[in-house]
């Protein structure tokens, strides 16, 4: 399918990877497990964390994203060998309150504002993380509200929960573009009707399975351009 700008009213985002950037863990494993190269570890836990949200869907056995996260992260460290307590494993964790923000987000999101956009976070952090996300990424003022996977107690890609974001939008959700750096996000969102936006941050190749993206960008100002903003 061809990106159509004229249909489209309110925008998504997703968080992580997205606006924020998960790779900044590394900086927080360093300090605390004192090691030369956490970017494996780092890796491992992004990894794991996304895994273990796509086999929660199907078991039905759903815990909040910083609890799964709590899970990765305690995985990958074992699976480096590294052994350290609870309290150093829940200070690395509290990185995710405070994740590098991507510099073209203010922005990008504040141009969507100002052509009258309707933007919302549409993530599977919990409302406590997106709380403080959006603090620290200072795009409070421009956002309508964020959407949470805790509300429905289900993660991405589980089409549920972006019907659920239309419903919480008011907008009918052929007129959504969701826009995601996660293609599982990008093709969960162009599955249950909206047009999916691939944010390809690393210039990674697209997956060969499933739909193609509606759009890909390599950064959020392509879009803001593409919708005239």
């Amino acid at each position: 399918m061809t990106f159509d700008p004229d249909r489209v009213r309110t925008v998504t985002f997703d968080s992580y990877s997205t606006l924020v950037d998960v790779d900044a863990t590394a900086a927080a494993l360093a300090e605390h497990a004192e090691i030369d190269d956490p970017a494996p570890i780092s890796q491992t836990w992004r990894e794991r964390s996304m895994q273990y949200t796509l086999v929660a869907n199907h078991l039905e056995e759903y815990e909040t994203f910083y609890e799964i996260n709590r899970d990765a992260l305690a995985y990958a460290l074992a699976a480096h060998g590294i052994d350290l307590p609870a309290e150093e494993r829940e200070a690395i964790l509290e990185v995710y309150h405070e994740l590098e923000v991507f510099d073209d987000v203010r922005e990008s999101v504040e141009r969507l504002h100002e052509a009258d956009y309707d933007t919302y976070v549409l993530s599977n952090g919990d409302p406590a993380m997106l709380e403080s996300m959006v603090d620290h990424a200072g795009i409070d003022d421009l956002l309508v509200d964020t959407i949470s996977a805790d509300e429905l107690e289900t993660f991405k890609p589980d089409p549920d929960l972006y019907r659920h974001a239309a419903g919480r939008t008011g907008t009918p959700i052929g007129e959504i573009a969701h826009v995601s750096a996660l293609w599982f996000d990008v093709q969960g969102s162009i599955h249950a009707g909206m047009q999916g936006v691939w944010l390809d941050r690393k210039g990674n190749p697209w997956e060969p399975f499933g739909a193609e993206p509606d759009l890909i960008t390599e950064g959020l100002g392509e879009l803001a351009n593409r919708l005239d903003c």
